[in-house]
């Protein structure tokens, strides 16, 4: 970003891009206020006028990412009519996010486990991201004639979580492929597919 783009976005915006920079490469814990600060070229009194605390911040960069993945995905479904394929659109965008990231791995894993306390505003932002996910889910398998989409949805979810997490222990998209595949044995045998 030029510095008089910077210059002219709001310091919110600012702290959110400069958030979305520095916590997928070095971690949310690991990245201090005065780094963020220093990137995002604002004021401490900004970063507490806009947010109130560093916490608060943290839930507004992941409920930010949670909208770009939500618009990246319906970009990416545009012109798909077969549910199935919606669905396994899923495992594509993650296979693309985990290269384009060089396997850092799932942004809202990552910052559930830096954040394990129930009480911490981060959490509520993944659980809503992953309560969009999981309603996609059942949405597109009943779209897809699966007489129980709830159990199915459950599967595709685990299988979609694995995915993620083993492209990034194994610095590879093969997991994804496999997590995909196993998806589409599951659409296959479980839907109008079958």
């Amino acid at each position: 970003m030029a510095s008089s783009t910077r210059a002219a976005a709001a310091p919110s915006e600012r702290l959110l891009a400069a958030a979305a920079k520095l916590f997928p490469k070095e971690g949310i814990r690991a990245v201090g206020v005065d780094r963020v600060l220093a990137e995002a070229q604002v004021a401490r009194a900004s970063l507490y006028q806009a947010f109130g605390s560093k916490d608060a911040l943290i839930a507004a960069y992941v409920d930010r990412q949670d909208e770009h993945d939500r618009a990246n995905y319906a970009k990416a479904v545009a012109g798909l009519d077969d549910p199935a394929d919606r669905l396994l659109a899923l495992f594509d965008l993650a296979r693309t996010t985990a290269n384009r990231s060089r396997f850092r791995g799932c942004l809202y894993l990552n910052a559930a486990t830096e954040f394990p306390d129930q009480k911490h505003p981060v959490v509520a932002a993944v659980a809503r991201h992953r309560g969009w996910l999981r309603e996609l889910l059942v949405t597109l398998l009943s779209e897809a004639g699966a007489h129980d989409p709830e159990p199915l949805a459950d599967r595709i979810q685990v299988i979609y979580d694995g995915a993620v997490a083993g492209s990034k222990l194994n610095r590879s998209a093969d997991p994804i492929d496999t997590g995909r595949a196993l998806a589409a044995e599951i659409l296959a045998e479980h839907t109008e597919r079958s």
